[in-house]
């Protein structure tokens, strides 16, 4: 009853709100037109049709690369695809990445549909899943129950429960019910394995963390070696990467710190988001430290246009690039963990063998943080001063420690698969 009623508010504060929903829509569009083409869509209008899609719900930049190597695998095989969006930047990734598949009609890239049950009846009607995966945690009311009512098996997908999250529905225990209302969960550790079952949620499977299997743009680390020492000379290179608003000033007198030390270390300052840019840029010119930006002394192909020396720190005002920046470093400071939303991926780093530093936050990566501190290939700081030292007091691990807890850890896509072909065969 509590569940009916629920879905029954929430369906009338959608039908209510949607002209604010639009006027969010039109003004993020201003700067990002994306946000208001094929609107259709987002009510349940879908120009393609895909009957027998596996449908990937990816609604941001982060949860579509992290769905890559499933979707790559999935298409191989022989399975259509569609992904939807709620973004941009998570659509442009799907179009990016699957360019080639999409136009060969072996995959549609789309927006999800508003929460209304008429709206996903006619996403339902373009592509018939046989089955749907929610990369992370993402709880969509009525995509649920949308789903359950129409017979598509929908599962949470490289899913965890952080302990906050968890301490926060005690609270309000109606999240609960909402994720009980998944066919299942793949989850990224046996911990988060536990915790979904504690709430009831059935049929779990532990198949591991997706971004452990991400493909690395090889021309990326290329680019990061043939410049490196025109950027840095003989400096090591530390790259703080994904900083978001609130800690700059954390991570720019950590700089200015170690830039008095005998190191005298060669900075890469990569911000979360695109519209801080200049905001940070900012920042780094009001310290006083001397610096370049991605965006005036490299080209389109990562190739210098312009000199490069003299420079203290290299703002990344760049998307897509991360590998690069990562591959610069001699180590790696993740982002987000002196903010309460949490650090952000450290699998990146670990994934080029670069040893690397988080925040004291990480519940938002809880797996595989915990697994790496262990492991002594990550090291968590707890304060400002700690971070300070530890950027170039810490000797760090060896590429080899490093290599062997990243395969230890990898293989989750043909783990996903293979839950999902078991789930499915079941039925």
């Amino acid at each position: 009853m509590r569940i009916w009623l629920f879905l029954r508010l929430w369906s009338a504060l959608w039908h209510v709100g949607l002209p604010a929903v639009l006027i969010y829509l039109w003004r993020r569009g201003r700067k990002d037109p994306l946000y208001t083409r094929h609107l259709a869509e987002r009510f349940g209008r879908y120009r393609q049709r895909l009957t027998g899609a596996v449908w990937i719900h990816a609604v941001s930049l982060g949860e579509m690369r992290s769905a890559v190597p499933l979707v790559r695998a999935l298409l191989d095989r022989g399975d259509k695809v569609v992904t939807t969006h709620f973004t941009p930047a998570g659509r442009r990734e799907a179009e990016r990445v699957f360019a080639t598949e999409i136009a060969e009609g072996r995959m549609a890239s789309v927006w999800v549909p508003f929460e209304t049950s008429w709206a996903y009846r006619g996403f339902f009607r373009a592509f018939r899943p046989s089955a749907g995966l929610v990369m992370e945690i993402e709880i969509w009311p009525r995509m649920i129950f949308a789903a359950k009512a129409a017979g598509i098996p929908l599962f949470m997908c490289n899913a965890q429960y952080p302990t906050k999250s968890m301490a926060r529905d005690k609270k309000f225990p109606l999240r609960h019910d909402l994720m009980r209302g998944f066919a299942g969960a793949l989850v990224k550790s046996d911990l988060q394995a536990e915790r979904f079952a504690s709430i009831g949620v059935e049929r779990i499977e532990v198949t591991g963390e997706l971004r452990f299997d991400q493909p690395i743009p090889a021309a990326q680390p290329a680019a990061a070696a043939a410049l490196r020492a025109r950027l840095a000379g003989g400096r090591p290179v530390i790259t703080i990467a994904s900083a978001v608003e609130g800690e700059d000033g954390i991570y720019l007198d950590a700089i200015a710190a170690a830039l008095k030390t005998s190191e005298r270390p060669f900075f890469v300052y990569v911000p979360r988001k695109p519209e801080r840019f200049d905001e940070v840029s900012a920042l780094i010119a009001a310290r006083g430290l001397r610096a370049i930006r991605r965006s005036e002394v490299l080209d389109a192909t990562l190739a210098s246009q312009c000199g490069l020396g003299g420079a203290d720190v290299l703002l990344g005002d760049s998307l897509g690039e991360m590998y690069f920046y990562i591959a610069l470093a001699d180590r790696v400071v993740t982002g987000g963990g002196f903010t309460p939303k949490g650090a952000h991926n450290i699998i990146e780093p670990l994934a080029l063998k670069r040893p690397v530093i988080v925040g004291p936050n990480i519940h938002t990566i809880e797996y595989p943080a915990t697994e790496a501190i262990a492991a002594e290939v990550c090291l968590q700081v707890k304060t400002p001063a700690a971070l300070a030292e530890a950027l170039t007091g810490w000797p760090g691990p060896t590429p080899e420690k490093i290599e062997a807890f990243f395969a230890d850890h990898a293989g989750a896509t043909s783990r996903t698969i293979a839950a999902l072909d078991r789930a499915l065969t079941s039925r």
